[in-house]
């Protein structure tokens, strides 16, 4: 069978990659791309990269041209999925990138977002241990899933493992990122200037403040842990894709770096796109361009009866157009890694 797609916000970062992805999957066929300010252009103007998709056109925006489609994916800025989302109760399957339906805490929504709160749908990162199973058991069968956030997905992809098996105390979590521009998205920004983050480190959102911040907590309380508590930098950096996460909890209990590691091992070991490296080894962002994958180094340091672990990531595969792909994927019943590779690009 082959699925009729739509995307929307076609003409930015996040609906980019979905379309590049969505371009090699063959069960789908796109046949709608829509944008706002960019519509009535060809699709190849804005994404010159996407050459096999030179035949379509940018469209408005609105309900009725995303309507009758299979799937519907919406890469629109935050807040601004969920006035489509209830007009588009007859489409079979609608994947929202951004974040009007990850949060299941409406203070949350207000405190770090504000404005209208829309309905949690299934949130879409199949790897994330729930209360001793993986979240892919959810999956099968969704109509409405939750992309995830880059950042937020790679930090609790990182920690979930011991927090489940109660080996690290979530109450005192400390996660620095370096991050690249791109998961700001398309729109003009002067601090995302080339001529400002060249040769430059920049911590953002510090204290708190940050976005991702509740999806965390609600990720990891889902694997079992109690009174999350996060220290949350993230750094950008001139590099244009990726994610390193470097996230440290304290260690509970008298267990043995055997146990620990078992941990991580244990629950990463049958997967397809997330792969703990050997004790020692730790991932670059460079080794997972282009792919959806997450390569995961983990370290114990007993000095300070901490676990480090350091995550990288495609940001705008993993972190996100690849993680709706392979959750729509398994709600479609097809094979997870349908249309999505596990090989970067070097060098």
């Amino acid at each position: 069978m082959t699925y009729s797609v739509a995307v929307s916000g076609a003409s930015g970062y996040a609906g980019g990659e979905i379309l590049r992805l969505l371009a090699a999957h063959p069960d789908i066929e796109i046949r709608t791309v829509t944008a706002h300010s960019n519509a009535g252009q060809p699709l190849i103007e804005q994404q010159p990269h996407l050459r096999s998709l030179a035949h379509l056109t940018l469209q408005a925006t609105t309900p009725e041209i995303l309507a009758g489609h299979d799937i519907v994916f919406l890469a629109l800025p935050h807040g601004q999925s969920g006035q489509y989302t209830d007009a588009l109760g007859d489409v079979p399957l609608v994947i929202d990138a951004g974040a009007d339906h990850r949060l299941t805490s409406v203070d949350a929504w207000d405190a770090f977002y504000g404005g209208d709160f829309h309905e949690p749908w299934t949130y879409g990162v199949p790897e994330l241990l729930v209360q001793g199973a993986k979240q892919r058991v959810h999956l099968a069968g969704a109509t409405r899933i939750a992309a995830p956030g880059c950042n937020a997905s790679t930090v609790a992809l990182s920690l979930a493992p011991g927090v489940a098996a109660g080996v690290i105390d979530p109450s005192d979590i400390v996660s620095v990122l370096a991050v690249g521009p791109s998961g700001a998205g398309k729109s003009l920004k002067t601090n995302l200037l080339a001529s400002e983050i060249l040769g430059s480190a920049n911590p953002y959102a510090v204290g708190g403040t940050h976005r991702h911040i509740p999806e965390i907590r609600q990720a990891l309380s889902a694997a079992g842990g109690d009174d999350i508590r996060i220290s949350f930098t993230p750094v950008l950096v001139p590099m244009s894709r990726g994610i390193l996460a470097t996230s440290t909890a304290p260690l509970l209990g008298d267990v043995t770096d055997a146990e620990i590691r078992a941990a991580w091992e244990d629950a990463y070991r049958d997967e397809t796109f997330v792969h703990l490296l050997p004790a020692g080894h730790f991932p670059r962002t460079a080794d997972v361009l282009g792919a959806n994958t997450a390569l995961m180094g983990l370290a114990i340091d007993r000095s300070a009866n901490r676990v480090v672990v350091v995550t990288a990531v495609d940001n705008l595969v993993k972190g996100t157009a690849g993680a709706a792909i392979q959750s729509m994927n398994i709600a479609l019943g097809l094979p997870e890694d349908r249309g999505l590779s596990v090989n970067g690009v070097a060098p």
